[in-house]
Parts: structure tokens; C-alpha cells; sequence
């Protein structure tokens, strides 16, 4: 997000200078940036940022300017330390960034941090090197790795968008199955490659008697769905749904969010975390350790992770993890955590385990059910 003495005249002088030689304190060993896994390894903050400013750089990769707010993000950052910000591929994946560490290990051009959905990372953790920033204790237990491999960032909960001008309000996943729904209901892609429509799936599998173990109800509810007319093929934007092509988009809560902002004025989009249906993920952080920016590289987690960086993704309506404490500590910013939908009731996340094996069975079902 990291000595010397005298030689005094006289012998109780020499005594007196030994004893307290011998009792001072030791000063920590420093190491060097890329081996750094904290701040405090390196001599604190001030000999952090003077490090990074020594490199002068920082390679980013996959992060779009409106993206949780990473345009805000970047040039906040290269302002306050004066390090320039290489910001590259905005379009590429997790599994992108991933193979663009491996492929351009060694060159200058390598990432020096990578931003990943939480599955890729899990499976590539030789790439990464441990660290952990000053605020590290904020991070809720299930959402950091223990040594600092990597660390959530930011999130957010599925929930239903929809155009209370067009649609009635619905109060759950299964009000969507009625007919004033009728060719309105979209998700975000196909839920067997797509995360966010994977997660519309769980969503709806909780919402009708289903767990995280069994996602069966959620293929059936959406089976459902197409055979009443109801669910809209193609992936939705600001364009369908203000044509009303989209006017029901089930997914990340700051993603519709994202939707209300641009479309105010335009469309009356509201957003429901259904109750008994609360899905959350996160994204998580990672330094490349073979980061060609070392210093810059912790330089920027310390800088994503302190109440600045976090409340620049808050008011880019994603929710940081560091959320919780910062409001208990009064450091939030309040009006932009007032724009984010309310959650009522426990969030499932759903364990490694639980995500493979319902990937497997949406590979063997879902075609079957929604053709």
C-alpha cells in the first residue's frame, strides 16, 4: 500500500559510558526497499517517501481512470510526492496483469503493484512480495493475508438497479419473476466467465433458499426468469438503460451506483442490496515482488490505504475496507458514504472452495437452464 564512542581519561567515566552503551537500545536494521515488509523496516515514512522519490516512478497496469476513482487516485498521488505515474492497459484483466508480471520480469516496463479480483490472486501468490502498510490493523481478519501477500481494497455488496419510471420497486430476488419484469432484467455478462454476473447468480440462490454450498436455486431462479420473458440478453450500460432496453441490472452495488450518478436527472435509478440475499466481494492489493520501483511500489499501498486514498475510492462509490474504522475514528468522508445504498443483514463471501465448486456447476448447468 516498509555509535561510536570516546576514549575518556578517567576509568569511572569509562565505566559510567560502558553501562550506558550496553543499555541503549539497539536501532533497527534497515533493509532495502525491495525487501521491505513495512515502513518501519526501512526507517518509517520519511525515509520511504524519500526512497520512492529516488526511483522517480511507478508502474500501474489495468486501472481505468473511472474506475472506483483511480483517476482522482493517480494524479493525488504523483502530486504529493512528485513520483511520475505510469498508468498502462486500462482494459486488461486480473489474468492480464498477472501474465504482464510474469512476462516483463526484469524490465523496467514490469508492474510494480497489481489490483486483482481476489480468485486470481489467490492462485498467484508466488508473485507477490509480503507487505504490510501502517493502517494494516484496520483490515478486517478474513480480508488480508497474515503475512501481506496481499489485502482487500475495495468492494461492494450485488444488488438490484432499477428505473422507478419504468418498473415497480422491488423488495427481493423474487419480485423480479412478476410480469411488470417482462423483458426489463439484465446481468452483467455471462456468469460462467463474468464475475459480477457469477455473483448475480449467488445472489440469487440465497434469495431463494439456496447457501453457499448450493447455488442450484439460483441457476432454477434464472431459468425461470428467461422461460417468463423476463431476462434481457446483453450486458447493460448507461445507453440501454436509459432506452429502458435495461431497465433492471442486477450487480455491484457501486457499479449501479456508478449508473445513478451519470443518469441523474435523466433516469430515476434506485438500488436495492436485497436483505436476505447480501453477496459482497473484494478486490485485493498486491506488491509485484520483482517491482521494478520497489520503494514507489509501498510508496503507493501506504498512500491507497491511508484516510486520503481511502475516501477517493469512497467517492468513487466503491467501499473501502478500511470503511468500518475509519468511521468509528470519525476520519470518513460522510457525505460520500451517505451516496452508497444501505446493507441490512449478514454478507456472504464466499470461500475459495465455494467458488469452485459453483463454477463447476454452472459450467454443467447453466446453458441448459437459460437456453
Amino acid at each position: 500500500m516498509r555509535w561510536t564512542h570516546r576514549r575518556p581519561i578517567f576509568g569511572i567515566v569509562v565505566g559510567t559510558l560502558l553501562f550506558t552503551v550496553a543499555c541503549a537500545p539497539a536501532e533497527p536494521e534497515r533493509v532495502r526497499p525491495a525487501s521491505a515488509t513495512s515502513a518501519a523496516e526501512l526507517g518509517g515514512m520519511d525515509a520511504l517517501v524519500a526512497a520512492a522519490k529516488k526511483e522517480g516512478a511507478l508502474n500501474l497496469i489495468a486501472l481505468p481512470p473511472d474506475w472506483a476513482n483511480y483517476g482522482a487516485m493517480i494524479t493525488a498521488f504523483g502530486k504529493k510526492y512528485g513520483i511520475r505515474v505510469n498508468s498502462g492497459q486500462p482494459d486488461y484483466t486480473s489474468q492480464d496483469e498477472i501474465n504482464a508480471a510474469r512476462g516483463l520480469k526484469g524490465t523496467p516496463l514490469a508492474p510494480d503493484v497489481l489490483d486483482l479480483g481476489a480468485n486470481v490472486a489467490l492462485a498467484n501468490t508466488d508473485v507477490f512480495a509480503p507487505y504490510k502498510v501502517a493502517t494494516w490493523a484496520d483490515f478486517p481478519e478474513p480480508l488480508k493475508e497474515p503475512t501481506g501477500l496481499w489485502f482487500a481494497d475495495y468492494g461492494g455488496y450485488m444488488s438490484i438497479g432499477y428505473d422507478a419510471g419504468r418498473v415497480p420497486a422491488p423488495s427481493s430476488i423474487q419480485d423480479l419473476l412478476k410480469s411488470a419484469y417482462k423483458g426489463k432484467v439484465s446481468i452483467d455478462g455471462d456468469p460462467t466467465a463474468a464475475g459480477a454476473a457469477f455473483n448475480a447468480v449467488v445472489t440469487a440462490s440465497l434469495g431463494n433458499g439456496g447457501s453457499p454450498d448450493d447455488i442450484g436455486p439460483g441457476v432454477d431462479f434464472f431459468g425461470q426468469l428467461k422461460r417468463n420473458g423476463n431476462l434481457v440478453r446483453g450486458e447493460p450500460n448507461t445507453t440501454t438503460i436509459q432506452t429502458g432496453k435495461t431497465s433492471v441490472v442486477i450487480d455491484w452495488d457501486y457499479l449501479n451506483a456508478g449508473y445513478a450518478s451519470k443518469l441523474k436527472g435523466v433516469v430515476d435509478w434506485k438500488i436495492l442490496v436485497p436483505q436476505h440475499a447480501v453477496v459482497g466481494s473484494y478486490y485485493v492489493q498486491a506488491v509485484h515482488k520483482d517491482a521494478p520501483h520497489p520503494a514507489a511500489a509501498r510508496l503507493w499501498e501506504e498512500f491507497l490505504y491511508s484516510d486520503e486514498g481511502q475516501n477517493i475510492w469512497l467517492r468513487g462509490l466503491a467501499r473501502p475496507v478500511r470503511a468500518d474504522a475509519m468511521r468509528r475514528a470519525g476520519t470518513i468522508d460522510a457525505a460520500a458514504d451517505a451516496n452508497l445504498p444501505p446493507v441490512v443483514g449478514d454478507p456472504v463471501f464466499l470461500s475459495p472452495a465455494q467458488t469452485d465448486a459453483a463454477k463447476k456447476y454452472l459450467t454443467e448447468n447453466w446453458n441448459r437452464a437459460v437456453s
